[in-house]
């Protein structure tokens, strides 16, 4: 997980929102978790197209301020590293759709982090737990609770 000697994390895109102005409940630890992380310099921090796809369905339906939207996702590109699911990836969550899980987005994340030898940090316990039941592996899968569990300490 970490040719770079670094913590290379795929964030849900619900740890993107906060960036372009959209307010999460109980998130502030796990941001001020990663912040620390990328201060101390051992943590990259990478996207995908789909999560910017997903943030903007979020914002569309909401008030907005495009100043915030803007400012947001020019930090998301300027400071984060931009990765694709590779062909393997697009077909993997292809076949878990059709296995009854919805939510396309986060199956293309997931298969982009299992593809691309990333961890995954999400809160998402429905993806997880349909997974964990399809027989899939969860090792790239790092569930928000065990992330804050892990690195509560980090920088104290």
């Amino acid at each position: 997980m970490n040719y770079s000697g670094k913590l290379r994390i795929l964030l849900d895109s619900t740890y993107l929102l906060p960036i372009v102005g959209v307010e999460v409940e109980g998130i502030d630890k796990t941001l001020l978790i990663l912040r620390k992380l990328r201060r101390q310099g051992v943590l990259e921090v990478y996207y995908t197209p789909f999560n910017i796809i997903e943030i903007l369905g979020k914002i569309s339906k909401l008030k907005y301020d495009q100043r915030i939207v803007l400012a947001g996702l020019k930090v998301i590109y300027d400071e984060f590293i931009q990765v694709h699911p590779t062909i393997e990836g697009y077909i993997k969550a292809l076949e878990l759709k059709s296995r009854g899980f919805k939510d396309l987005i986060d199956l293309l994340l997931y298969t982009t982090s299992l593809t691309r030898n990333l961890l995954f940090l999400t809160r998402d316990y429905v993806l997880i737990n349909f997974l964990q039941e399809q027989g899939e592996s969860i090792g790239t899968i790092i569930y928000e609770n065990d992330f804050i569990k892990k690195f509560s300490d980090i920088g104290h």
